[in-house]
């Protein structure tokens, strides 16, 4: 019996005019995101490629001078681009894709591809996971409110329920019949979305991710399905039903998730950008707390240097001293880096946390949250890369300060290195983080997901029990 109702409404639904204006449109609108989202991604690449290349150039050529000189000179670090960012490129459009890595400073990500959208594009871009999490709940609801509020109308759920058919049985043929129709636009559009990786060449070694993120949204839109059926079987009509619908998909899609963004700020807000530059600067000028001022830390490392070669003043020293204190500078700074950086990531994450624990409200929060993670555009991932930057940076500036220490001698300002130095300061070689650790963040968010599908069959289940014409 569930099949047959099933299949009978999957005919009504194909031979339903405005659910197929509706699908033609939801399915143009997927192809056309995953379309505008690869060429996006592949320009990208293509820059940040080409960046790559002309920064290494840049530092390599940069000519004989000074190391020191160099660590000022610097380099840049440009974050890749994740293969799925197509799908859902989540926050890298707004934390920045490149870094200068100098001496003395941890500077913040530049160049955040939102500063150069339109007003209308910050509003809020189109992509595949933003219509799958927004604009094909819509769908659902078109096609689902009258599922069963519709056969109330018009007099045949009386009959129906009057032959005997179960009131689970026909809500699971509706609920079935729906998702059928649903996945003539769903099939079609993740098919283009394979093939669209596949021609990137990271398909192999991303179809783990992709299958999860499918899954993940193949979870958040059962919910909905679910939801939408029960909300039909127990309104008094379709356009009770419509009404009812429409309003959950407001709180569900657009008002929840706004609210944990506003939620979140104000339970953790991050210090303003003044604010924290100046505590950085107090830090690096007075010392972590007040402790260490740079006269102090001088002598303390002048007296520990001196009597570890038996020299009484640093001009008898076999080395450059002011190697050794740049250096010690460059340690200094690095916790006091450490120290500002790592409270403000640390807020960041705890605000990200609550958008975790609420959640259990919003299958919409979910589902963003596991797809982010997945797509790997979520705030860990900016976090992992700028961790690596910075440990670039620190790196290059020990092997600068290292070299003018050891092959120079103090009071020798004439001492320059060659491009033989410059070559020996590897590349920024990042490797993103395994599947396991991007899913693990998001584990709660994943749970919240199966607990929403779960509650919907159950909500479906209930409302069979129940059902009256």
């Amino acid at each position: 019996m569930i099949r047959v109702i099933a299949r009978k409404e999957l005919i009504s639904l194909a031979r339903d005019g405005r659910f197929r204006l509706g699908a033609a449109i939801a399915l143009l609108l997927l192809v056309a995101a995953l379309a505008s989202g690869l060429a996006r991604a592949r320009a990208l690449a293509a820059e940040r490629e080409a960046a790559v290349e002309a920064n290494r150039r840049q530092w390599v050529e940069q000519g004989e001078k000074n190391p020191h000189g160099a660590a000022h000179f610097g380099v840049h670090a440009f974050k890749p681009v994740s293969p799925l960012s197509f799908v859902d490129p989540g926050l890298s459009a707004y934390l920045g894709t490149s870094s200068w890595l100098e001496a003395h400073y941890q500077n913040p990500f530049q160049h955040r591809p939102a500063d150069d959208a339109a007003a209308l594009g910050r509003v809020g871009e189109l992509s595949a996971a933003s219509l799958l999490q927004r604009v094909v709940p819509l769908l659902i609801v078109l096609l689902a409110f009258g599922s069963v509020a519709g056969e109330r109308d018009r007099g045949t759920l009386r009959m129906l329920l009057g032959q005997g058919v179960r009131g689970r049985d026909l809500l699971l043929g509706k609920l079935l019949g729906a998702a059928a129709a649903l996945s003539l636009t769903l099939v079609p559009a993740a098919a283009i979305g394979v093939a669209a990786l596949a021609l990137t060449g990271d398909l192999a070694a991303n179809a783990p991710r992709l299958a999860l993120l499918a899954l993940a949204n193949l979870l958040y839109l059962a919910a909905f399905l679910g939801l939408a059926v029960a909300v039909s079987a127990r309104a008094p009509s379709a356009r009770a039903a419509l009404a009812r619908l429409l309003g959950l998909w407001i709180v569900i899609c657009f008002i929840a998730p706004r609210a944990a963004a506003e939620l979140g700020a104000r339970l953790h807000p991050p210090p303003t950008p003044v604010a924290f530059w100046q505590a950085v600067r107090h830090d690096l000028k007075e010392g972590i707390d007040g402790h260490g001022a740079p006269d102090a830390r001088r002598a303390a490392l002048e007296r520990e240097v001196l009597a570890r070669y038996g020299a009484s003043r640093v001009e008898d020293l076999p080395i450059n001293f002011s190697g050794l204190l740049l250096q010690a500078g460059e340690e200094h700074g690095n916790a006091v880096f450490d120290r500002h950086y790592g409270r403000l990531w640390d807020t960041f994450e705890r605000e990200a946390r609550v958008h975790e624990m609420l959640a259990a409200l919003s299958p919409a929060l979910a589902v963003s949250r596991v797809s982010m993670g997945l797509a790997g555009t979520d705030l860990g991932e900016q976090r992992r890369f700028a961790d690596a930057a910075e440990a670039h940076r620190r790196l290059l500036n020990r092997m600068m300060n290292e070299d003018l220490t050891q092959r120079s001698r103090t009071g020798d300002f004439r001492y320059t290195a060659s491009r033989a130095l410059w070559e020996r300061v590897p590349d920024l070689r990042y490797q993103p983080p395994g599947l396991a650790a991007a899913v693990r963040p998001h584990l709660g968010s994943a749970l919240a997901l199966v607990a929403w599908a779960a509650l919907a069959l159950a909500a479906v289940l209930a409302a069979g029990r129940r059902l009256a014409p």
